[in-house]
């Protein structure tokens, strides 16, 4: 979806963008929908590769044919990932075409990252990704913290930090706040934090789970939200807030989407996200974009919420989270001051015209001979 975003705010600017990926038999057409209301959409071309069988996600052979002719036409090739085997192979054939390619690897490269399966990466920097690295005209950051991080690797290639952003179109106009609490009248008069990501480890539900224990017996009327699709996490988190004894008092909602999500957003007290490794999270910058003050770890690599005064990053312990929250359910003035803080930081940053256009400069440096 950030890519595909990010072509859309490029081809807005005049130039020919093509997205190449797989078409996933069983997406949700909710995923479809949400493609087709991207903001000039309809300029960016779209092919897609053969299906995704088990031999091609481990091999990516069908993409490799039938995009052995179709790279050399590109003038710059922009790959978004890295332990993808597919990434691999299109740098490959980009290598051989003499085409130059940027790769976004999306914190896939940070210590944290690294530490997952860390012999298979380690393998795999040996049989040739560190090669692919290397190649890169540039390597693109989502924050100088990713950057800095993945200096360890001593990798060849320059950096370059441009985060990514939201259309603010896709959001505004913001629905009226009292929507969604007038939809859930069990949380009418209720301190409201939000959760909205997929349910896996790295997003730090545990830490999330011992925070709001905290918070609740300190706000008796406070009540969690959890939405987004199960990816591993759920059936611990759900072990634990029962061990905890606040299973009463937290709702996981599963996935929702476009005006339902902006609801919540919007009626929330505060938005946290208490990661243990983020590239740059479009669900945090959604909300401070839908005024919610958040809270998020350090891991989300996201100062500028600091240092805007949109909230509050805390270390990555339940304690110091818990505290963050309070602090904004203490005082709803100074929250909404958060709120309005975070929204102006957004427009000002974090939308898609203003990082394609940082990255189109960054492009025609790479095709004017001025950046490896």
């Amino acid at each position: 979806m950030v890519a595909t975003r990010m072509a859309a705010a490029q081809a807005a600017l005049g130039y020919e963008m093509q997205i190449v990926a797989y078409r996933f038999p069983n997406a949700d057409d909710r995923v479809t929908a949400s493609i087709n209301t991207i903001p000039n959409i309809d300029a960016v071309k779209f092919q897609y590769l053969p299906p995704l069988t088990k031999r091609e996600r481990f091999l990516a052979g069908g993409a490799r044919r039938t995009l052995s002719g179709v790279v050399p036409e590109f003038d710059l090739i922009h790959l978004h990932g890295v332990w993808d085997p597919l990434i691999h192979v299109v740098a490959k054939l980009a290598i051989a075409a003499g085409k130059p390619f940027v790769l976004t690897p999306h914190g896939m490269l940070d210590p944290w990252a690294m530490s997952q399966r860390w012999w298979k990466k380690q393998l795999a920097m040996m049989l040739g990704y560190r090669h692919m690295l290397n190649s890169a005209a540039f390597l693109h950051f989502l924050n100088a913290d990713e950057c800095a991080l993945t200096k360890r690797l001593n990798l060849t290639s320059p950096g370059r930090i441009i985060p990514n952003g939201i259309f603010l179109q896709e959001l505004d106009p913001l629905p009226h706040r009292g929507v969604f609490r007038a939809a859930h009248p069990e949380f009418a008069d209720a301190k409201l934090i939000f959760f909205l990501s997929r349910l896996h480890y790295k997003k730090g539900l545990d830490f999330l789970a011992d925070a709001f224990a905290i918070v609740s017996r300190h706000f008796p009327d406070a009540q969690l939200i959890v939405a987004g699709p199960d990816d591993g996490a759920q059936t611990a988190f759900e072990s634990q807030i029962a061990h905890l004894g606040i299973a009463s008092r937290v709702h996981l909602v599963g996935p929702i989407y476009a005006s339902q999500k902006l609801a919540a957003l919007r009626d929330c007290d505060c938005f946290c996200l208490p990661s243990r490794q983020e590239g740059f999270s479009l669900a945090v910058t959604e909300a401070m974009a839908c005024e919610a003050p958040v809270v998020i770890s350090t891991e989300c690599h996201f100062p500028e919420v600091n240092e805007a005064g949109a909230g509050v990053v805390a270390e990555l312990n339940a304690p110091a989270i818990a505290a963050g929250i309070e602090t904004i359910l203490r005082d709803p003035i100074a929250a909404a001051k958060m709120g309005q803080a975070g929204r102006d930081l957004v427009i000002s940053r974090f939308t898609w015209p203003k990082v394609a256009q940082q990255m189109i400069e960054n492009y025609q440096q790479v095709l004017a001979g001025q950046m490896r």
